[in-house]
């Protein structure tokens, strides 16, 4: 008896010095520096909104957040790599619709499991994409894109950041409603991508406008439409694929941060706490704002709510496509 009730005293206080330690962690978390996995190249709209995080919160936290670009493979290479670290909260991942909405479908056998594996911290933002040109096409709206790629079928090239990949799943999407044939080159990451369009080496692109804003306003690139139901409020004289003889196309892109499902939940708050802080700042709104993106900052709940829903939304495209990864 004596040493049944020893043998329950330490279990207590083992017990009691694991939840000291989850407590103590959350409280002085972080007390050191946070990896932020962005999984593609530098130069997309995923490591532009990483590195704007990033500074934001090392500011508040008086500890480095570096951002660690692990590009391929339709973005599964670093979100893997995400998914394989210590649960301590000192690993974070910036998710989007192409690697937790579209890859759980185009990728049958994934190392893991974009539900099960990953803590959904909040959606930052969604970000609207657009379709743009190189100038030299002959075009001025959607409605003529169409009409010249029925007129040349097979000729016109699209470029994505890669298999399976949101810009991909975007145009293979315009191409299912609009009944056209164009070839699809993937690149390995969004800004590969711009410099294939800017070179005239690829015809068209659609992908996130934080990407697309810089080169438009430079005139190295030609902004056809938006992938919204209505107008953006920075080109208000650009109509949107919807209501420019595609009825129905809404394609956009939203970024949210996750961390292991097994980090302790009081340091999930902790994160949710501050990033939700760094979204609610005026500047931040204004840069997102400067290029038709708008914060969002939901719960964790409600991030994995959608998660699961973006899964449902896009499984058809990807298998009417019959988009292949990489």
């Amino acid at each position: 008896m004596i040493k049944i009730k020893y043998l329950v005293a330490i279990s207590l206080i083992a017990c009691s010095a694991t939840g000291n330690t989850y407590a103590q962690s959350a409280a002085n978390y972080p007390s050191k520096p946070v990896r932020f996995i962005a999984p593609f190249p530098p130069g997309g709209s995923t490591d532009l909104l990483a590195r704007l995080v990033a500074q934001k919160l090392t500011e508040a936290w008086g500890q480095q957040v570096i951002v660690e670009n692990r590009g391929g493979a339709a973005g599964t290479i670093g979100v893997e790599l995400a998914a394989r670290a210590a649960p301590d909260g000192y690993t974070i991942v910036m998710g989007h619709v192409g690697t937790f909405g579209v890859n759980p479908t185009l990728y049958p056998k994934l190392s893991y499991d974009a539900i099960r594996d990953f803590a959904p911290v909040t959606v930052l933002a969604t970000v609207p994409n657009g379709m743009a040109v190189h100038p030299s096409l002959p075009v001025k709206t959607a409605r003529d894109f169409i009409a010249l790629a029925r007129a040349r079928p097979g000729e016109l090239l699209y470029a994505s950041g890669g298999s399976g990949s949101a810009s991909h799943l975007a145009g293979e999407y315009f191409k299912l409603l609009t009944k056209i044939n164009m070839v699809h080159v993937p690149y390995k990451g969004t800004a590969p991508a711009m410099i294939s369009m800017i070179s005239g080496e690829t015809t068209m692109t659609i992908t996130g406008m934080v990407a697309l804003g810089p080169h438009v306003k430079s005139n190295r690139l030609k902004l056809l439409g938006v992938a919204t139901m209505k107008r953006l409020s920075i080109a208000p004289d650009v109509p949107t694929i919807h209501e420019s003889g595609v009825p129905g196309y809404d394609a956009n892109q939203w970024y949210g941060v996750l961390t292991q499902a097994a980090v302790p939940r009081d340091i999930v708050n902790k994160l949710h706490a501050d990033i939700v802080k760094v979204m609610a700042r005026a500047d931040v709104r204004e840069r997102l704002a400067a290029d038709g993106a708008e914060a969002v900052a939901n719960t964790p709940e409600q991030f994995a709510a959608h998660i699961k829903a973006e899964i449902a939304r896009w499984a058809p495209v990807v298998k009417a496509s019959g988009a292949r990864p990489d």
